[in-house]
Formats: structure tokens, sequence, C-alpha cells
């Protein structure tokens, strides 16, 4: 119960609202995660604490964008400095949701959650005040990218929340970053709705610095005949999860994801998924990646849920995997609950090394083991990276990657 009492005492929840009020009781009884359960049993207990040892702050302390070259055709929003939001181009528009509506989703959201599987989003939105909270309408098409930042601060547990609605006949591009600093905790929720005919190709772009953490959820609900596009990166942080929750809530809906973690010296990085399908003739094609070297831990577990009122889905998920360091560990579980029996699905999962033989052969025509360890890993990288909408002028991940220590 400590950090429910933890919650109560800080500044920022005295003036509780009806959402954080709903969240704590919910937490009252789960106050942390069942650590038997599959979604937590991996989870490192003291880097799991340390997420929790800093002190809850509302305020932000200075932003430092990673790419500070703006594009005038790119729209760049900031949770927690962003106020009065309403953009109107010529064929679409960008407006905040109204405290009601904003409130109305939330609370629908709360009603169904379980306080083991979404407990992260629990504590996400029983920490994250008013300003912290982003909720845009989008309508329209010929939308110019979006950029959307949430950042902690240095020694600091920040929580920020973000909830968007696409219209129907919406089609966007929007890129989401997550940035940690030294010594902080970052807890992001996100929730999108999407609509009839709406497509959104979504970005999400994870990475910290020294002793950082995160906790990052994603719940997504489609209507049918939308399409869910998602690449994700996870890199540098001494603790990271993602939870990635989607619903096609009539079937006839189209998802794709390509997701990556990237693990290094003692960090534990995870990613979980749940894919449930409500209705007939779903789409899913999913591949994850994990990175290990060092003494990290890297894990993935992915579950496809088809009732039989799914018939004629067609899913594929694969984990794919590379451990460079004997001492560095990989855990993939991959899984299908099929009721239905009018399906195609498959599932599956590898785990390798670096190709010895590859390597040998660019080292007999001069090129040197770092360089050619780069080469590999550069294909590794691309599959996801390219499925990340995010220009290459703008910030080269690849280049990021390749040269981190």
């Amino acid at each position: 119960m400590e950090i429910i009492e933890k919650i109560k005492k800080n500044k920022l929840v005295k003036n509780q609202t009806e959402i954080q009020k709903i969240c704590l009781d919910k937490l009252q009884t789960s106050p942390l995660p069942n650590p038997k359960s599959e979604l937590w049993r991996l989870s490192n207990k003291s880097k799991f604490s340390n997420f929790l040892d800093y002190s809850f702050n509302e305020k932000d302390g200075r932003f430092d964008t990673p790419y500070p070259k703006n594009s005038q055709n790119t729209i760049r929003l900031i949770i927690g400095e962003n106020c009065d939001i309403q953009l109107i181009g010529k064929n679409y528009s960008i407006e905040q949701l109204s405290e009601y509506e904003l409130h109305k989703y939330i609370k629908e959201q709360i009603s169904c959650f379980d306080q083991n599987e979404n407990w992260s989003d629990l504590l996400n939105l029983s920490l994250s005040c008013k300003k912290n909270i982003l909720g845009l309408k989008i309508n329209g098409s010929k939308i110019p990218p979006i950029e959307i930042f949430s950042h902690a601060s240095s020694d600091s547990l920040n929580a920020k929340t973000l909830v968007i609605f696409l219209e129907k006949n919406c089609d966007i591009e929007l890129l989401q970053v997550n940035l940690g600093k030294d010594n902080s905790s970052l807890s992001q929720s996100t929730f999108f709705f999407l609509e009839e005919n709406s497509s959104l190709n979504h970005g999400v772009v994870s990475y910290g610095k020294k002793e950082s953490n995160l906790l990052n959820s994603l719940n997504v609900i489609q209507q049918k005949n939308s399409e869910y596009n998602l690449g994700s990166l996870h890199f540098k942080f001494n603790y990271a999860r993602f939870e990635i929750n989607i619903k096609q809530s009539e079937g006839n809906a189209k998802t794709n994801i390509k997701g990556m973690q990237i693990t290094k010296k003692d960090e534990q990085i995870s990613t979980y998924t749940k894919i449930n399908f409500y209705g007939p003739n779903g789409f899913l094609d999913q591949i994850n990646k994990s990175l290990a070297d060092d003494k990290s831990h890297a894990i993935f577990e992915g579950s496809i849920i088809v009732p039989k009122i799914a018939q004629k889905t067609d899913a594929s998920q694969l984990s794919r995997n590379l451990l460079l360091s004997d001492l560095a560990q990989i855990d993939t579980k991959p899984q299908l609950e099929i009721i239905a029996d009018d399906v195609q699905c498959k599932h599956g999962a590898t785990i390798s090394q670096l190709n010895e033989e590859e390597l040998f052969y660019m080292r007999t025509r001069g090129i040197t083991l770092a360089e050619a360890n780069k080469l590999q890993l550069s294909s590794y990288f691309q599959e996801i990276i390219s499925f990340i909408p995010i220009s290459k002028d703008r910030w080269d991940l690849l280049d990021k990657l390749l040269n981190e220590n």
C-alpha cells in the first residue's frame, strides 16, 4: 500500500479529479501488480522499485528537443506545454477535446480496466493532472505530419496522457517521442480511437539517459475499415515497459506492427502486446525484434485473441531476436488464443547471433570487425526504422543507434 499512500500525500492529487479518485480506488485493491502473473513475472523487481522511488512532479524541467530543426510542414506539440489548440487547414482541423468528451472517454476505458492487466494505465491516470492530459480530435485529409513529445524531469516521476480521436476518412502520420532524463521516471498512457475508414501511421520512439525509466502503454480501438500502422523503438532505459492493447471492435480492419527494443549494460526493456478481434475479416501482421548485449535483458510477450465471432481472421506474429553476449538474456513468448475455426493465424520466434560467416567474408575484404558488425546491425535495424514515420533529415535513427555507447 506504500505507493497508494505516496500518491495520496502528494500535492498533485490533493484536489483529486473524478478520474484520479476512480483509479486510486481500483489501485487500493491491487497497489502493485501481481508478480506471479504472466504479465509481470519477468519484471525485474529491483528496477521496477526504482521506477517508483522518485517524487511525483507535475512540473516539467527544461526541455531539450532532440532535433531542434523544426519544419514548417510539421505540427509539433509538447504534452504539458500546450493549451487551446485549434489548428485549421484547408482540408483538415485539429482541436482539443472538450473536458466533457475527454473525461467521458477515459471513464469508459477505466470501467473495463483490469487492476493487474491495466495497472500501468491506472497508475498513470491517478497521477496525471489536467495540465498533462492532451486530448485531440482530428478530422480531414492532407494533414501535416504531427510530432508529440513527452519528457520526464531529472530526479522526478512525471505522468503524461494522450487521447486522440480520428474521425471518419481521416488519414494522418503521427510520431510520439518519449524522453527520459538522468535519474527519472516517465509514465505515458496513450489512447487512440479510429473511426470508420480512418488511417493512422504511428511511430513511437523512446530513449532515455542514465538511470531513466519508462512505463509506456498504448490503447487502440479500431472501427471497421480502419487501418493502424505502428513502428516503435525503445532504447537506453535502465527499466522500460511497453504495453500495447489493440481492439478491432467490429472486425474488417487492418493492423500492422513493427517494433524493436535494444538493451545494453544491465538494462531491462520489455514489450507486451494483446490484439483482440471482435469481428470477422480482421488482419494483423506483427514483427517484434529484440537486441540484447552485455548483461541486459529483453522481453517480448504477444497475445492474439480470436473468438468465434472473428471468422476469416488473418493474423501473423513473429518474434526475431539477436543475442550479442553470453551474459545477456532474451525471453520471448508469442501466443495464439483461437476459438474461430475459419482463420489463418501463425506465430513464431527465433533467437540468433551475428552471422560469423558474413563477418568473416567482410573481414577478408578489408572491412574491420567493428564496421562489419555495424553493417550487420544496420540490416537488422533497418526493417523497423523504415516503418517509423520520421524523416531522415530531421533525425537519422540508424546513425543514432549505431553510434550509441
